[in-house]
């Protein structure tokens, strides 16, 4: 039997983290998480990740799409936060996104790690950034690591 694990050090490959700023205070401890996990697990260098900031989650998809038609990178880290309000404007932001960024990712064959949370309150979406839940961004930095790897495994 052949078991392909990916693993998280990838030195020369170049990521693109797109961050939503709609709730910045939370995507820049998502996005902290990630360079922190690019840069120390990862072992990328710091010339080889771009970071490039939209509106909010529903611009996202659009933002990833850009970057996929350039070719130029390895995988991409989505960051944002969706929280619910009182009106049915989270389902079509969340969805919208989600649906638009898995898209992406197979009809350009590129990693796309979603790191965008969908969360009920302030209160989640802190614990998600950092606080007891753990952080998100890292996770998704972690997903995109993992993926570059198993792709470059199942290619070879």
């Amino acid at each position: 039997m052949n078991i392909i694990v990916g693993a998280y050090a990838a030195p020369n490959a170049n990521i693109a983290i797109i961050v939503s700023r709609f709730n910045n205070f939370i995507n820049e401890s998502l996005l902290s998480g990630a360079l922190d996990v690019l840069e120390h697990q990862g072992l990328v260098k710091e010339t080889n990740i771009i970071v490039v900031r939209c509106p909010g989650a529903y611009e996202l998809p659009l933002l990833a799409q850009q970057l996929a038609k350039e070719g130029c990178y390895d995988a991409i880290i989505a960051l944002g936060s969706v929280i619910r309000g009182g009106t049915p404007h989270f389902e079509y932001v969340a969805g919208e996104c989600n649906k638009g960024l898995a898209k992406i990712a197979l009809e350009y064959q590129i990693p796309i790690a979603f790191g965008v949370l969908t969360v009920d309150s302030i209160e989640q979406a802190i614990e998600r950034a950092g606080a007891k839940m753990g952080n998100k961004g890292s996770e998704a930095a972690l997903s995109a690591l993992e993926m570059i790897n198993v792709l470059a495994e199942l290619e070879s």
